[in-house]
């Protein structure tokens, strides 16, 4: 046998070593009975996992997730009045998917993110576990009639890696017809805030982002920005047809460098897929309170 052989079979061995490591520890049971092949989805349409490193606009709807979603009320939802919910979380074979199934990410084991058919009121919200396994319960105030449509965002312990699914939900009455005009400026909390974005923000390519707070008038006051979730804010974008979104932290991600306190400006990434109008949601604490703010940004072919 010739070195050149020895070499090849000794790599050959290592790598077929390392292959059968990494697929043991990936059926590993993490906190539960559940693994890395529960949350397994092959085949065209497939849902893909969320690569934190390259935020993008998440197609949840028209894609196949290997979770199941549920959502059960009290009461039947009505405008402005609390509602109880309980949203049953399962894999696609009924397994319950507990917290010992998630790991915390921002904070949270388990996000919703929460928007009307107008895009007009988005919501944030963490549920608690239940009394069942699987079982999350949440209170929401809903402020808009039609068909609430709930993306959770999550990270499986088995995975290690952003998975999502989606449910709706109905708020009897009529729907608010809303003119959409692009709009990069909000006035909220007594403060000025400022989406900038690309000249040409173009779908399919890397768009750089930038938020802006100030007070208003000549001489600025300092703007008490805390952090929320383990970041200075957080920015959602929702398509009009609400086919998915995108859910984007600061690149300025170290909390014990705050930026400039009269105007802090902070920067984001993110790739949109597809042309259309968006509404974009950015979520701060001021002086330990949560405002939401939207914009209206179009994106180019």
């Amino acid at each position: 046998m010739t070195a050149d052989s020895r070499t090849n079979r000794q790599v050959a061995l290592i790598t077929a070593v390392a292959l059968a490591l990494y697929v043991l520890v990936r059926l590993l049971p993490t906190g539960s009975n559940l693994n890395h092949m529960d949350f397994r989805t092959e085949g065209k349409g497939a849902i893909e996992f969320c690569d934190p490193a390259n935020p993008q606009f998440i197609p949840v709807v028209a894609v196949r997730s290997p979770v199941v979603v549920a959502l059960q009320t009290d009461r039947e939802p009505a405008r402005d009045q609390p509602v109880k919910f309980t949203l049953r979380l399962a894999t696609a074979s009924g397994k319950p998917i507990a917290p010992a199934d998630l790991l915390v990410a921002h904070t949270r084991k388990l996000h919703l993110l929460i928007v009307d058919p107008t895009l007009n009121d988005y919501q944030h919200v963490h549920p608690e576990p239940g009394r069942r396994a699987g079982e999350w319960e949440f209170t929401l105030t809903p402020q808009r009639a039609g068909l609430y449509r709930v993306f959770a965002d999550f990270t499986p312990a088995a995975t290690q890696r952003g998975l999502y699914a989606s449910v709706d939900f109905t708020v009897p009455g009529a729907v608010a017809t809303v003119v959409r005009e692009p709009n990069t400026t909000a006035q909220l909390a007594g403060f000025n805030f400022e989406l900038v974005t690309p000249p040409r923000f173009r779908a399919g390519k890397v768009a750089d982002l930038k938020f802006r707070i100030e007070s208003p008038g000549r001489e600025k006051l300092p703007v008490p920005l805390q952090p929320i979730m383990d970041a200075f804010a957080h920015l959602v974008a929702f398509d009009e047809a609400r086919s998915g979104f995108a859910h984007l932290h600061p690149n300025e991600s170290d909390l014990t460098k705050p930026p400039d306190a009269k105007r802090p400006e902070l920067t984001f990434k993110v790739t949109i897929p597809a042309p259309g109008r968006y509404a974009i949601w950015a979520q701060v604490n001021l002086d330990g309170h949560e405002v939401f703010v939207p914009f209206w940004v179009d994106v180019m072919p």
